[in-house]
């Protein structure tokens, strides 16, 4: 019998729902418009600054509205998270602070896009994604100063609406971790050797944003989920043990995702925070028994992200709510999230009107996840009673995708699994069949070329909105396509650039156009996932198997090499940047898919090799962004990744050049991945890094012709001609210049005519430049610089 004086059981904590970030652009994509008209001066700063205002406000509206219990702020950006965790900490580079100081928001815009008289901050993948960040520049002289306004003020928007609102930051290992040398910095230099110095600031922002009433603040750390040496994960101890022990400073909740924390997650769940927030999705599945094995975090918050943020398929209630459930012994408390941001998502399925219904209902955007997160809590919280409903409906939505004949096509599979390794390997090596190409091509010595596509100008996107609409017929744009294409060579011809492109006017995507024309693929209307800065993507979405109905690119490419007698680039998008850049399948291994897409597209280069095209490009900017985080993982990976490359080229004649192109990443992980492609030339971007990719080819012997971009397309600026000489000069000093290619840092579809025109030139020019003031040799069909020698010395033959 219990007494009156008895004391009460303590109540369990209520199951949060909450969420690490959400789209930024808003349901039209207006915080786009709203920037892009800002830089051209259509849109004033405070019109910018209302419109990102509302765009937040409805936000976090829409997530309470859904269910979620606490929102996140901070993650909202006009540009890029990590820069601005750069101006938080006052890490403004030197040649961006009198612009900063003397403006805030153009000089943020600056440091994304450089101007005419000052380079930008590099640009690079954020971990295995297709977003991109700009890349904190520290050196031994860097002073962190506190500036937390635009947390501040985005925290105090949320508690105004009567929201629990945690603020989300970048980490202070995972700021130094992706961060690098600034431009000048002796070689050696580490930024994590700044973190003591680091750590004040964090301090003073921490303080700050207590003051203001935040009762958490997460701090995201994703880069401890890579392989991470004992001296960095001491590093983090020391962090956190430091943060921890501040006396004035909110509840801190850790987080991390995109993969498992392995030898990570000891350190952090001795450290003395009060939460973690780990990912339980995909390859951080393993979490669950790590966590476990370490014996849990008893009495802290445990954020379990169960519901998977980077791809767009309904979650398995049932199977998250298990999860849950083992979770509940090992944590003080536990609450529902998504496994990471929201923004590698679209914003919501409702909007495809175009899908079959029966199809829509396998998926999830954001908005969809949301539910899902505001659902799983609720069924933790009550029990799967309350559920009963959703868990239901769920339970069809999978049986349906899982009995649906979009997803299997028998005669697919049995091509697939007929290869043998004699398909995915030329019939001469690189060495016999360079000589066969440089006597059909008859190059000169730094031939210039291009990424492949040009300016995407406005009226072009008027002639497909034009044909949607019904306003012209096929006919009409058809006749729109065939004019820019012959603009297009006509300028390059003028220019004097040796390999053309037809510039890809057809194209509204590189992976979106190819994905519209294979079986298997499901395309959407509105789905829009942030890459970078302003620049908006639609993934496509993989949901069956893959097969190419009929030839996709020969036409245009035939059309382009009839206006010419120089020769013009066959273009496609490789199968490892197909399933990076899409929505893939979660129900059969990456490696099955990539093989049957390489199929698809060996087809096509058969067809353009067919049809006379002597030099084929297949990109493959997403090979080093898809390499899993983790080194043990990484063989199996690149094994297939390799081969399917291959399987898409090795059919072609030796004398037919096979190009690939790679942009904005880490190279020095897959430099030997990059041989076994066994493309015949590669191109990529060196620009902003300063042709640091050149010498890492060089320094690891790449045997091949190599093209590192002298103009960095992703900035407004044209690169004068001195400017490209002085990196050419720089990649000469490691790539032979009988292998040695130039070209732009990637596609220029982002750019205007005016820069594009300009900034050609001066690429032509430099090229030719460097040709005039060296010495020649004949040997073999093709022209050998053997001396960079100043001077100007005689023409060679073929510009005599």
């Amino acid at each position: 019998m219990t007494t009156a004086s008895a004391t009460p059981p303590t109540p369990a904590p209520a199951v949060r729902a909450t969420a690490h970030g959400y789209p930024r652009q808003g349901p039209q994509r207006e915080l786009k418009k709203a920037v892009e008209g800002y830089w051209k001066g259509r849109v004033q700063a405070a019109e910018l600054h209302d419109t990102a205002a509302r765009l937040r406000r409805e936000a976090w509206l829409e997530l309470a509205a859904a269910g979620l219990t606490e929102v996140p702020t901070g993650q909202f950006s006009y540009y890029d998270h990590v820069l601005d965790t750069s101006v938080m900490l006052g890490a403004v580079p030197e040649r961006h602070r009198a612009a900063h100081e003397a403006d805030p928001l153009d000089g943020y815009f600056a440091m994304a896009r450089g101007t005419q008289d000052v380079a930008p901050l590099e640009m690079t993948k954020w971990f295995d994604t297709n977003y991109h960040y700009l890349v904190p520049e520290l050196g031994p002289g860097t002073v962190f100063t506190a500036d937390p306004g635009a947390q501040l003020a985005q925290y105090r928007e949320a508690a105004a609406l009567g929201l629990a609102a945690r603020p989300v930051l970048v980490g202070p290992i995972t700021y130094l971790l992706l961060a690098k040398p600034a431009p000048g910095v002796a070689p050696g230099f580490e930024p994590l050797t700044l973190l003591d110095r680091l750590l004040p600031a964090y301090a003073a922002v921490l303080a700050e944003l207590k003051a203001a009433g935040a009762e958490w603040v997460q701090l995201d750390e994703p880069a401890l989920v890579q392989d991470r040496t004992s001296a960095e994960l001491g590093a983090a101890a020391r962090a956190y043990r430091e943060l921890g022990a501040l006396t004035d400073r909110p509840k801190l909740l850790v987080a991390s995702y995109f993969d498992r924390l392995g030898e990570a997650l000891p350190v952090l769940a001795a450290a003395p925070v009060e939460g973690l927030a780990l990912d339980f999705t995909g390859r951080a599945a393993r979490n669950l028994e790590d966590l476990a094995a370490a014996g849990g975090i008893p009495g802290k918050r445990l954020v379990a992200g169960v519901v998977d943020g980077r791809n767009v398929w309904v979650n398995d209630l049932k199977r998250s709510l298990t999860t849950l459930g083992t979770l509940l012994g090992l944590a003080g408390q536990v609450d529902v999230a998504p496994s990471c941001s929201l923004l590698h998502v679209p914003l919501d399925v409702a909007a495809e009107r175009d899908l079959d219904p029966q199809v829509a209902r396998w998926l999830a955007f954001a908005r969809q996840k949301t539910a899902e997160t505001a659902t799983l809590a609720r069924g933790l919280a009550a029990g799967t009673g309350v559920i009963a409903a959703e868990l239901a409906a769920n339970r069809a939505a999978l049986a349906s995708r899982a009995g649906s004949a979009l997803t299997r096509d028998p005669a697919v599979r049995a091509r697939a699994a007929a290869v043998s390794a004699a398909d995915a390997r030329r019939a001469l090596p690189y060495a016999e069949r360079s000589l066969a190409q440089r006597a059909r091509l008859g190059l000169p010595p730094l031939p210039t070329t291009t990424i492949g596509s040009f300016p995407q100008t406005g009226e072009l996107r008027a002639a497909r909105a034009d044909l949607r609409a019904g306003r012209i017929d096929a006919a009409g744009y058809e006749e729109r396509i065939a004019a820019e294409i012959r603009e297009v060579i006509g300028f390059q011809e003028k220019t004097g650039i040796d390999v053309l492109v037809h510039g890809e006017p057809e194209r509204n995507d590189m992976v979106q156009y190819f994905a519209e024309r294979l079986s298997g693929y499901l395309a959407t209307q509105h789905g829009w996932v942030q890459s970078y800065g302003t620049r908006y993507v639609r993934p496509p979405i993989l949901a069956g198997d893959i097969s190419r109905p009929q030839p996709m690119t020969v036409r245009w490419t035939s059309y382009a090499q009839s206006l010419t007698g120089l020769p013009v680039k066959g273009m496609l998008t490789g199968p490892v940047t197909m399933l990076a850049w899409s929505f893939v399948r979660d129900d059969q291994p990456l490696g099955d898919t990539a093989r049957q897409v390489a199929l698809a597209l060996r087809d096509e280069v058969a067809d353009l090799e067919a049809a006379g095209t002597s030099v084929i490009q297949v990109d493959e900017p997403a090979l080093r962004e898809t390499l899993p985080l983790r080194a043990a993982d990484r063989a199996a990976y690149l094994e297939w990744a390799t081969e399917s490359f291959r399987l898409t080229t090795a059919g072609v004649r030796p004398d037919t050049q096979i190009h690939t192109h790679m942009c904005y990443a880490e190279f020095g992980d897959v430099l030997r991945a990059i041989e076994e492609l066994d493309a015949d030339v590669i191109s990529l971007e060196a620009a902003r890094s300063h042709m640091q990719v050149a010498r890492e080819l060089a320094g690891a012997g790449y045997p091949r012709e190599v093209g590192p971009g002298v103009y960095d397309i992703h900035s407004p600026r044209v690169p004068s001609t001195e400017e490209a000489v002085a990196l050419l000069r720089e990649g000469l000093r490691a790539i032979p210049a009988e292998r040695l290619w130039v070209n732009p840092d990637c596609g220029l579809k982002t750019r205007g005519w005016a820069e594009t025109r300009t900034s050609l030139e001066h690429l032509v020019a430099a090229a030719r430049t460097v040709s005039r003031n060296d010495r020649y040799e004949l040997t073999e069909n093709y022209y050998v610089i053997v001396n960079d020698e100043p001077g100007v010395m005689p023409a060679p033959p073929w510009q005599q």
